[in-house]
């Protein structure tokens, strides 16, 4: 049986690696190239724990090379890297899922202002595919490019969704509070991520700012079908891997309970292989190195309160790529993820 061969753009760092392991598991999938600019040491050399699983160089690939070579690109470039890859190839008939954020918004505008600088593939934007199963999922069969969602969005829209769809909260002021591990800030060195600045500490930062802040409206706007705002603030909590996300949003009705909205969330997930609707507070240990998403809720005086945890860097990354690359090459959903 032939199998779908892949490269992966910008493979040194954590999401790529997390993407390496989940595929080289998958029954379908060739990976038959893993780029860098600069680097060109073995990848297993960069990424040690794939010694003797995946032992090929790390490479600069032009697109006509990629294009020779494969059917599918995951692309885990930096911001603006991504679209300036992506769309040669998709004009030769190969599909894309993209870790970064140049697809995931809706205008160039709204690109520009939060990310400060223009986008290199501005027509595209609008018209692709949010690369979330859960809502999108006919969508994402159909197209040949998946912006793959952020971690901090996947772990907030992912609750907020069904209260929006079933119009039972009110759609401003929904308050978002997420704590994630250090990985989520990459590979990269920068000051706040070394382990003497965040070990035995919690911080917030980007407050108000955050640039996941217009991916989480556009999305549960979307859902909604009218105009959401949302209070994001995010912090960094001195654990490896893992968002918990709470939010708090007011209901339209009164009277509501902790188990009407459980249930609520049970019936519109029923069918989800990777969403878990549970009755304790959920630990990000609980999903740790899986792609499932764990989801409870309360209700305190006026508020709503909904609890999320996912693993940051597979549901909220790689897993979800996964997850976008079985439904665009019409494998089953949950290869390589169960």
């Amino acid at each position: 049986m032939s199998k779908t061969r892949v490269v992966i753009l910008g493979a040194t760092g954590y999401t790529a690696l997390e993407l390496i392991r989940l595929l080289l598991r998958h029954p379908k999938v060739e990976i038959v190239g893993v780029t860098s600019r600069e680097d060109k040491r073995l990848v297993s050399q960069v990424h040690p724990s794939l010694s003797g699983l995946l032992d090929i160089p790390l490479e600069y690939l032009s697109a006509d090379e990629i294009v020779s070579r494969c059917d599918c690109v995951f692309s885990c470039l930096p911001h603006t890297a991504s679209a300036k890859a992506i769309p040669e190839l998709l004009a030769c008939g190969v599909k894309a899922i993209d870790f970064s954020a140049d697809y995931r918004l809706d205008s160039p505008e709204k690109f520009q202002f939060w990310y400060s600088e223009p986008h290199p593939d501005p027509d595209r934007l609008g018209n692709v595919v949010y690369g979330l199963p859960e809502l999108f999922r006919q969508k994402i069969i159909e197209t040949n490019l998946a912006a793959n969602p952020g971690c901090y969005p996947t772990s907030a829209i992912l609750p907020l969704a069904p209260l929006v769809k079933s119009n039972l909260i009110e759609p401003f002021d929904i308050i978002i509070d997420s704590k994630s591990g250090v990985s989520g800030r990459g590979r990269s060195a920068k000051l706040d991520s070394l382990y003497c600045e965040c070990n035995e500490s919690i911080s917030a930062y980007s407050v108000g700012v955050h640039r996941h802040t217009p991916e989480i409206e556009q999305i549960i706007s979307n859902v909604a079908g009218k105009q959401t705002t949302v209070i994001f603030t995010p912090h960094l909590t001195p654990m490896n891997r893992g968002i918990l996300t709470t939010t708090y949003s007011t209901p339209k009705i009164q009277g509501l309970t902790k188990q009407n909205i459980i249930e609520l969330l049970r019936i519109f997930y029923a069918n989800e292989p990777f969403i878990k609707i549970v009755d304790h507070y959920p630990a990000t240990k609980d999903v740790a190195g899986t792609n499932y998403v764990h989801i409870t809720a309360a209700v305190v005086g006026n508020r709503i309160i909904t609890i999320s945890v996912i693993d940051n860097m597979i549901k909220g990354a790689s897993g979800a790529a996964v997850q976008n690359f079985n439904l665009m090459f019409n494998y089953p959903e949950t290869t390589a993820l169960i």
